[in-house]
C-alpha cells in the first residue's frame, strides 16, 4: 500500500514498484511530491500500484530520460541504407531535437504532439511528403520508446480513416514521345557532347535509375559484359544466355554511386532494393555504347565533362536543367573580383539550347517513360517490373520468370520504335557540338536512317 508523508507544507506519496534492488535485496520504491491534499496523494499512489500490478507502470526515473539522450541511443540502432540513415539523422537534428530535445520522453503529451504536427506542416520549404517523413520518424521514436518501457503508449494517434475520402494529389505526367527523347539527346550533345547524347538514349531505353547510370562501369557494359564479369559463375551463366548462336547485347546493373557523407566522395553501393539485374538493349543503342567506350579510357561509361564521376557534380542543376529547360547562347559572363566588375569569356561558350517538353520536369521521368513504352508494347508484368528493378509480390512473383523469349521481344520492340522514328529524321538537323566529337555522329545517324528507309547513301 502507498504511504504519504508531509514535508513542510507539502506532502509526498511513495509506492512499491514491484522491483527488488539486486545489490541490497530490498524493495524499490518510487514517489512523487508536491501534493497539498493527503487524500489526493494517496489516490495517486494507489493508481501507480494498480499500474504495477497490471504491467502498465513506467518509473519516473525511466520516463525522465530526455529526448536528446534517447535520440542518441536510438540512432545507433538504425539498420537502414546509408541514404535513409542520412535523411533520418537530418530530420532529428533539424526538426525533432530543436522542439523535443530538452523534453523527457515520458512527458510528451498527445496534445503537444498535435500542435507540433500542425506547425511542421506550415514550415517554409517543407512539402507534404517531407512533412510526412518528419512525422513518421517521430512516430517510430515514440513506438520504440514504448517498447523500451519509457512510455506506456505513443502520443502519436493511430491513422484512422474518417470523413470523406480525399484523393492524394499525384504528379501530372505527359506521355514520353521518342521525338522528345531525341530532342533531349541533341540538347545533351550541345551541352555535354557525345557522352550526353548516349546517356539520354541509354536511360530512355533501359529505365536505369540516375545513380545506376552514374556508376555504370565499362566492365559491366556492352560490348565488354558479360565476358568481363568478375564473378565466374555469373559470367558463365550470362555468357550462355547472351552470347549464344543468336547473341543479345546486354549490360548489368551492379551498383550505384551515392555520397555517404555530406560532401564526401561518391562511393559504390548496391542498387536500390538490391535490384541487381541484367538489361538487354536494342542494336542501335549497342552501337552507340560501343562507339562511346572506344572514344574514352575512363572506367565509367558516362564521365562528366571534366572526366570525373557524375555523382560528384550537381547533375540536376549543371546538366539536366540546361538540357531539359534550354538556355540562351552565352559567350561571356560578369563577375566581381577584387571589388571590380569583370566580363569574362566562358571556358566552354555554348550556342543556344532549345527548351523541350521536359522543361521544369525531373530526369527521373525518363525512367517512368521507359515503363510506358514497355506497357504500350504489351510486355508481361514480370519482364517489365524485373527490368525496372522491382519485385512482384505474392504468387505471381513467385511463379513467374523472365525468359529469353521475353528479352528478345523487348529488344525487338525497342528497336522497332527507333527504326520507325529515325526513318523520318533528317541527319542535317543534328545540332553541331561546340566541342569536336570523337565520332562522326552524323555519318552514323545517316546510316541508321538509310537502313530504316531501305535506301543506300547516294555517295
Amino acid at each position: 500500500m502507498p504511504y504519504v508523508e508531509w514535508r513542510g507544507n507539502k506532502c509526498r506519496v511513495r509506492w512499491d514498484t514491484g522491483q527488488i534492488n539486486p545489490d541490497t535485496g530490498k524493495k524499490i520504491y518510487d514517489g512523487k511530491s508536491g501534493f497539498t491534499d493527503e487524500d489526493e496523494a494517496y489516490k495517486y499512489g494507489l493508481d501507480r500500484e494498480s499500474d504495477v500490478r497490471n504491467d502498465r507502470y513506467i518509473s519516473r526515473r525511466d520516463g525522465s530520460v530526455l529526448m536528446k539522450e534517447y535520440c542518441r541511443t536510438w540512432l545507433d540502432t538504425l539498420d537502414v541504407g546509408h541514404l535513409r540513415e542520412k535523411t533520418v539523422r537530418s530530420i532529428i537534428r533539424l526538426y525533432i531535437l530543436p522542439r523535443w530535445g530538452e523534453t523527457a520522453v515520458g512527458d510528451i503529451k498527445a496534445s503537444a504532439y498535435k500542435a507540433w504536427r500542425k506547425q511542421v506542416k506550415t514550415l517554409p520549404h517543407v512539402g507534404d511528403r517531407y512533412a510526412s517523413d518528419i512525422l513518421g520518424v517521430f512516430s517510430m521514436l515514440m513506438d520504440d520508446a514504448v517498447d523500451d518501457e519509457l512510455r506506456t503508449s505513443s502520443p502519436v494517434p493511430r491513422k484512422r480513416r474518417r470523413g470523406r475520402y480525399k484523393k492524394k494529389p499525384r504528379e501530372k505526367k505527359r506521355e514520353m514521345h521518342i521525338k522528345d527523347v531525341h530532342q533531349l539527346a541533341c540538347n545533351a550533345l550541345i551541352m555535354w557532347g557525345f557522352t550526353g547524347f548516349v546517356f539520354i538514349w541509354t536511360m530512355a531505353c533501359t529505365g536505369m535509375r540516375p545513380a545506376e547510370l552514374y556508376s555504370l562501369r565499362r566492365d559491366f557494359c556492352h560490348p565488354n559484359w558479360p565476358a568481363s564479369d568478375p564473378d565466374p559463375d555469373r559470367r558463365a551463366e550470362a555468357t550462355a544466355r547472351y552470347i549464344s548462336a543468336d547473341p543479345m547485347p546486354a549490360l548489368r546493373v551492379e551498383d550505384q554511386h551515392q555520397r555517404e557523407g555530406g560532401n564526401g566522395a561518391p562511393k559504390r553501393f548496391p542498387p536500390k532494393y538490391e535490384s541487381h539485374r541484367d538489361l538487354v538493349i536494342p542494336p542501335f543503342l549497342a552501337e552507340l555504347l560501343e562507339m562511346l567506350l572506344d572514344s574514352h579510357t575512363s572506367e565509367l561509361v558516362f564521365p562528366s565533362i571534366e572526366m570525373s564521376p557524375l555523382a560528384s557534380v550537381n547533375f540536376s542543376y549543371s546538366y539536366w536543367r540546361p538540357i531539359a529547360d534550354g538556355r540562351p547562347a552565352k559567350e561571356t559572363f560578369t563577375r566581381v573580383r577584387l571589388g571590380q566588375h569583370q566580363t569574362v569569356k566562358y571556358h566552354r561558350p555554348l550556342p543556344g539550347i532549345p527548351a523541350t517538353p521536359y522543361a521544369g520536369k525531373r530526369l527521373y521521368l525518363l525512367r517512368h517513360g521507359h515503363k510506358e513504352w514497355l506497357d504500350e508494347d504489351g510486355h508481361s508484368r514480370i519482364a517489365t517490373e524485373t527490368r525496372m528493378g522491382h519485385e512482384l509480390a505474392g504468387v505471381e512473383g513467385l511463379y513467374a520468370n523472365v525468359t529469353i523469349t521475353m528479352e528478345r521481344s523487348i529488344i525487338q520492340t525497342l528497336q522497332d520504335r527507333w527504326v520507325k522514328f529515325i526513318a523520318n529524321v533528317d541527319p542535317n538537323d543534328l545540332p553541331a557540338s561546340p566541342s569536336p566529337l570523337p565520332v562522326d555522329l552524323r555519318e552514323w545517324l545517316t546510316a541508321q536512317i538509310n537502313a530504316a528507309t531501305g535506301r543506300h547513301a547516294s555517295n
